[in-house]
């Protein structure tokens, strides 16, 4: 089962509607509804940490829960969660030059991780205020897209099964979207067989009523 945590935003919707239609098994809490120590007892398969409307330190159990579950639990960051995951670690979370409302950017990467498959740059929606500092990025975290005036677009863990996105890849208008989400599941597939977690593909736990 794949935890998503709610930040109150629509968006989490497409999300979760993305990822059942990858054929995974989704159950979704708001921020303030759950606690991290609660999501850690249900031992979930991943976790992906939604859009919202305020800042990581307002984002309900979201820093805790990346502190807690971040060295076992594969986590995606969507927008704020990829904002979290950056703060999480010991980045900056900072006003961005331009705040954006569903500008359509190109973004550019390094085709590993989540962009595996993906050739050549692509585009993709983007609503945000803020940004993961590039001056203040730690050491362990790596970026792994960005736009062409070096706006982080996206972060890895060097070694953990920890991923974020700056943009909104459930968005209709994001190139490659479905292909992002897919990828994060076969990675988190991998890091749970790996690991000894699990062996259960996550792209076929979705039950079907």
């Amino acid at each position: 089962m794949i935890v998503l945590i709610d930040n109150y935003d629509s968006f989490t919707f497409n999300l979760f509607h993305y990822l059942g239609g990858l054929g995974a098994d989704v159950a979704v809490y708001r921020n303030d509804k759950i606690t991290a120590d609660r999501v850690m007892t249900m031992d979930p398969d991943a976790i992906v940490l939604s859009p919202g409307p305020c800042t990581p330190n307002d984002a309900g159990i979201c820093l805790e829960l990346i502190a807690k579950a971040a060295q076992t639990v594969p986590v995606l960051g969507v927008c704020l969660g990829h904002q979290a995951i950056g703060q999480a670690f010991g980045g900056d979370v900072v006003r961005a030059p331009v705040q954006v409302h569903g500008k359509l950017s190109e973004i550019q990467h390094t085709g590993n991780g989540v962009f595996r498959g993906i050739n050549g740059r692509f585009k993709a929606t983007r609503y945000h205020s803020l940004v993961v500092e590039r001056a203040t990025l730690p050491e362990e975290l790596a970026v792994t897209a960005e736009t062409d005036d070096r706006l982080i677009m996206g972060l890895a863990h060097r070694t953990l099964a920890v991923h974020g996105v700056q943009f909104h890849p459930e968005s209709i208008a994001s190139e490659h979207g479905n292909l992002i989400l897919r990828n994060f599941l076969d990675i988190a597939t991998a890091w749970n067989a790996s690991t000894g977690r699990r062996a259960a593909d996550l792209r076929a736990t979705r039950r079907l009523p």
